[in-house]
């Protein structure tokens, strides 16, 4: 069993508390076998919202699967409490955002689609609805009179 963190690094202009929304929002992730090597050729998501049962009755994850490699059963969690936002002051900079508590797997790509949110830096504009597919996302901040955008958006994880 182990933590994985997913670390978010963005350029931020002009927007702070870009976040995940939601106990609905989809962790889109490529997975590899602890036993085996084998990673997952399609992206798989999670969600807050998923549980399923651990063999056993040793509780529950956000995802329990075989390996359809080697046949063993693995589980990955999203560990809510751990789900922070990234701000402006963390702009160019890598922060965990989320961890994962894996069980026979590890999390090895991340792929940020729809479901972000963010503020405005200097004002209450709210900006829901973000897509992060493309790595850049821009708007414009009435309230400020100024853009804002997400730039550059990459990731890593890390052993917690």
């Amino acid at each position: 069993m182990g933590k994985f963190g997913l670390q978010f690094k963005a350029t931020l202009e002009n927007v702070t508390n870009v976040r995940p929304e939601g106990d609905d929002f989809r962790w889109y992730l490529k997975l590899k076998c602890g036993n085996c090597g084998e990673v997952s050729d399609k992206w798989q998501y999670i969600t807050l919202l998923d549980s399923m049962p651990l063999k056993g009755g040793r509780g529950s994850a956000s995802m329990v699967q075989k390996c359809k490699l080697c046949s063993r059963e693995n589980s990955i969690d999203i560990l809510k409490d751990t789900i922070t936002p990234y701000n402006v002051e963390d702009s160019e900079r890598f922060k965990t955002m989320v961890q994962f508590e894996c069980r026979g797997l590890e999390p090895v790509d991340f792929q940020p689609q729809a479901g972000f949110a963010a503020s405005g830096a200097e004002t209450s504009s709210q900006f829901p609805e973000i897509n992060l597919q493309e790595k850049d996302w821009t708007d414009y901040d009435e309230k400020a009179s100024e853009s804002v955008g997400i730039y550059e958006v990459t990731h890593q994880f890390i052993k917690c």
